[in-house]
């Protein structure tokens, strides 16, 4: 029986919330744990369902995989199989396609399935397939599956990537670790999830210079050691909690918050009027007097993020004025706009890309669906202002993403269950 989300809103956050691993961090980590057939430990993990199915997808093909608590697992790929990939799990999350690249390192040839993940729109892997074809590599589509050969060592080479993708980088540098040679990536990703991964390989024994930049350069290594590393928070969880906070007109304490991360998303609430302070790792967030439109441009790092358009929307229908929000991304990024309408949501969306929202408008609650990951969250967050009762449907996108969202956001004092409805 599915299981639903229901709001009651209308009820102004306090208290303290603390944030959780990043997802994207673990996204790029635990797949690195392939590299090398010492045991690698992961701490700080997430526990929320993309990553747990990432890292059951590792121990099915034949890892040793031991949690030591909660949120710190040890790997030890000395033996892998990638025939014995579950489909299933496989191609519910995007971020298996992060396997690939150690897979290319370590097998003359494989096969995996179809990677899954959010349904925002048309997101073919055309980027990472064309990047590690640069090495050797030879990709054959099945309709079902990809088929991967290399020759029998693959070359380091200059990649030169179509786009900034961060999951195409990702994969481009995990390929390269272990290639014979120089590699360089060229309109590289810059995203701090990009920059731990590096961090990460440099502790395996990886020579590597320019993680945070467009251009990474590496020198592929024979062999890499085991390694340790903790996952950083997740920053666009602390971007959704201060928006929780604002748009019900709440005051709290976002701890364990890496705010050097959302540099530029802050200073557009702090143009919006949302009232905070940073304080190290911590963002304390005050009652706003009167919150303004904006215009919302998405942007690679260090712009603004994606991951946090949808959540901006929601707190753009309860501002003064006529806001402007454009997303080049993914054509699809803007169903949750859709649902807000359900709400009540005065939003004209202009074409795939832009939208307008005027505000403020008077939210009432209803049944409005999520689609995927980040419009969860936003539709979570318009229940939260919104007048009456809201019924969310696709709690299953927002595990995975948020762990334990409605109890994050319960101790806050939100009116928020998990229910199962026929």
């Amino acid at each position: 029986m599915p299981e639903k989300f229901l709001v009651r809103g209308g009820k102004p956050l306090r208290g303290e919330v603390r944030i959780s691993g990043s997802k994207n961090s673990a996204a790029g980590l635990l797949p690195a744990t392939l590299l090398t057939s010492e045991a690698c430990e992961i701490s700080n993990l997430p526990q929320i369902s993309d990553v747990l199915n990432l890292v059951e997808i590792i121990k099915q093909m034949g890892a040793e995989v031991n949690w030591l608590g909660e949120r710190k697992v040890r790997i030890r790929a000395k033996d892998v199989d990638p025939s014995k990939i579950p489909s299933e799990l496989f191609e519910k999350a995007r971020m298996s396609v992060l396997l690939i690249g150690p897979l290319l390192s370590r097998f003359a040839s494989f096969k995996i399935p179809h990677p899954g993940g959010d349904k925002i729109g048309l997101r073919p892997i055309t980027t990472h397939l064309e990047g590690l074809q640069s090495f050797g590599a030879q990709v054959h589509n099945s309709g079902q599956f990809y088929h991967f050969e290399r020759p029998k060592n693959l070359r380091g080479a200059r990649v030169v990537l179509k786009e900034f993708s961060v999951t195409a980088t990702e994969n481009v540098l995990l390929a390269a670790s272990l290639a014979k040679g120089n590699t360089q990536i060229e309109i590289a990703a810059a995203e701090p999830h990009v920059q731990k991964l590096g961090e990460f390989l440099r502790k395996m024994g990886l020579e590597i210079e320019g993680e945070g930049t467009h251009t990474i350069k590496i020198q592929g290594a024979k062999k890499l050691r085991g390694a340790k590393d903790v996952v950083p928070p997740d920053y666009i969880e602390a971007g959704t909690f201060l928006i929780a906070l604002a748009i019900t007109g709440g005051q709290g304490l976002i701890r364990n918050a890496e705010a050097q991360h959302l540099s530029f998303f802050l200073e557009r609430m702090r143009e919006i009027g949302v009232n905070f302070q940073v304080h190290g790792k911590t963002i304390r967030v005050e009652k706003s007097k009167s919150l303004k439109a904006a215009r919302i441009q998405v942007l690679p790092h260090p712009g603004f993020p994606t991951d946090l358009q949808p959540q901006t929307c929601a707190l753009l229908t309860q501002v003064e004025g006529k806001s402007l929000v454009h997303d080049p991304l993914y054509e699809n990024r803007f169903s949750h706009l859709h649902e807000l309408r359900k709400m009540g949501a005065d939003i004209e969306i202009t074409d795939p890309h832009r939208a307008l929202i005027f505000g403020p408008t008077k939210l009432l609650g209803t049944k409005v669906d999520s689609t995927d990951i980040r419009c969860g969250a936003s539709l979570v967050l318009a229940a939260l202002a919104a007048q009456g009762q809201t019924l969310i449907s696709g709690t299953e996108q927002v595990d995975r993403g948020y762990e334990k969202i409605e109890e994050k956001l319960g101790a806050l004092g939100a009116r928020i269950e998990r229910i199962k409805e026929n």
